[in-house]
């Protein structure tokens, strides 16, 4: 008998397997983006047959869409948390902005853009992009509207705002995936802008943002 011969792998409970499978999946699309997720490259993660992740996956457009979704969410429910802990709207925004920008969340900024790129031919994704989307603009909603109704913002259209932010957020994000340095202080650039925006008090968001970041 071959020394050489593979290895089966460890019977594993299927809810085991399972999280197993979609853990590989998050630490694949992170890694190296959502377009390597493939169930050759999955199996080689756990450590398993492509036969087997398929068996717990047969739908590989549905596990990049899921894998997406638990990616971007997750960052979601983290700062909501945080922002749930702070007294005032501004303090909030100012916490976003700043947030927002850190490179050290470039790789779910990489997710995204893989995520509007291949969401154009997987329609689940793409289903799944827009949910993100819409709830990354209510959070930024409440937030400016929490704002009006304390006095610290002024603008007749939170909704509209709030698109125009994220938009600006995931634009500088998106360029700094290819470190351009076309703007230099990026989080001052845009504080200043979202100060014009929201009718804060100019330096407000960004003496905010350097002191609660």
């Amino acid at each position: 008998m071959s020394s050489t011969q593979r290895k089966r792998a460890v019977r594993k409970a299927p809810g085991e397997r399972a999280s197993e499978i979609s853990e590989a999946a998050r630490t694949i699309a992170l890694e190296q983006g959502l377009g390597s997720i493939t169930l050759r490259n999955v199996a080689a993660r756990v450590g398993v047959a492509s036969g087997l992740v398929a068996h717990y996956q047969p739908n590989v457009e549905a596990l990049v869409a899921s894998t997406f979704t638990g990616i971007v969410s997750a960052e979601a429910a983290e700062l909501q948390a945080t922002l749930d802990g702070m007294p005032s709207a501004r303090g909030q925004l100012a916490y976003l902005l700043d947030t927002l920008l850190d490179s050290s969340r470039l790789d779910v900024t990489a997710v995204w853009v893989d995520a509007w790129t291949m969401g154009r031919r997987n329609e689940a994704l793409a289903v799944c992009v827009r949910d993100q989307m819409d709830a990354w603009q209510a959070m930024l909603q409440d937030v400016v509207e929490a704002g009006i109704a304390a006095g610290e913002f002024e603008t007749s259209d939170a909704a509209s705002v709030a698109w125009q932010i994220l938009g600006m957020i995931d634009g500088l994000n998106a360029q700094a995936l290819v470190r351009w340095d076309g703007v230099n202080d990026r989080g001052t650039h845009l504080a200043r802008a979202v100060e014009g925006m929201v009718g804060a008090a100019r330096g407000s968001l960004q003496q905010l943002g350097s002191s609660q970041g």
